[in-house]
């Protein structure tokens, strides 16, 4: 039961749109969860994504089992891509499947003659993190924010 990653195809999205509403709510309890999801909208058009020649959709399987997915950017202005999106299944992880998928995603980046690759994890989210690292992937800045919206009172 080795892991294979391959371009998502339109048959997948049925799936993708299970995995990305996962990914979803397994961040909103996350330490900066709440702001990346504001920041980042479902995904609502995964046709067009899939026929972006710039977007790259990679989906992780076991035994044709489609249980993880990464989309990556190529961003050629800025000489890098971008790992917006990347999901493992709660249930396979710890299978290589997220670390496959990273090692494709570095693959296409060179292929496309770029100088990097870089992704956002939330600092409370120790797996991301660490799956970035074991490819060499190392934070570089640290963005960090204050909300100055003054909270309701609670009413009783």
């Amino acid at each position: 039961m080795d892991p294979l990653v391959r371009p998502a195809s339109i048959a997948d999205v049925p799936a993708l749109i299970d995995l990305e509403a996962a990914a979803r709510d397994g961040i909103a309890d996350v330490r900066g969860g709440a702001l990346r999801l504001a920041e980042c909208p479902p995904i609502t058009d995964w046709a067009a994504l899939l026929a972006d020649p710039d977007q790259h959709v990679f989906a992780g399987t076991l035994d044709d089992v489609v249980l993880a997915f990464m989309v990556v950017v190529m961003q050629p202005a800025r000489q890098r891509s971008l790992v917006t999106h990347v999901f493992v299944d709660e249930g396979a992880r710890e299978l290589g499947l997220g670390d496959t998928m990273i090692e494709h995603a570095i693959a296409a980046t060179n292929d496309a003659g770029l100088a990097g690759i870089e992704s956002t994890a939330l600092p409370g989210d120790r797996e991301t993190k660490n799956l970035f690292e074991r490819a060499g992937m190392t934070a570089r800045k640290l963005t960090v924010y204050k909300s100055l919206v003054v909270p309701e009172p609670a009413t009783e």
